[in-house]
């Protein structure tokens, strides 16, 4: 009983280290985000999206939780979802304008400039892809 017991145990922990697998996102204020990223000296990913856009659900179910792309966008980027209509979104939404849901913003966070930006659904290969030519941008920004 006690070896059932283990193994369901075993079973439960690396489903939960499973889920961490992709992007991981912070959920501080956009001061900390803006800190932290100056602090690791990291462009700033942020997904801006609303409760109700499908293809946001969709990025958050299919694209964030893939495992490359966590691993890169983790090591590269201090990352943050922003719901544009609650919280801070509203006043972000005036400094970063969005035309369409998902927006993905790559901000430098010295100057507060938007460094790349990608509109609607991607997958986690194109989102990588838009990673990586951002990445090599960032030498000449930060």
């Amino acid at each position: 009983m006690r070896n059932i017991f283990l193994v369901l145990f075993l079973f439960v922990s690396v489903a939960g280290f499973s889920q961490e697998a992709g992007i991981i996102f912070e959920h501080d204020s956009w001061n900390k985000v803006i800190q932290k990223a100056k602090a690791e000296n990291k462009l700033i990913f942020m997904d801006a999206y609303t409760s109700w856009c499908g293809p946001c659900k969709a990025m958050q179910a299919r694209v964030f939780p893939d495992k490359k792309l966590g691993t890169f966008f983790n090591d590269n980027f201090v990352n943050v979802k922003v719901d544009m209509e609650s919280g801070e979104g509203p006043a972000l939404g005036l400094k970063y304008p969005v035309r369409g849901y998902p927006t993905l913003f790559f901000i430098d966070p010295k100057s507060g400039k938007i460094v790349n930006q990608a509109l609607g659904y991607k997958s986690p290969e194109q989102l990588l892809q838009i990673g990586e030519q951002t990445q090599s941008k960032k030498k000449g920004t930060i």
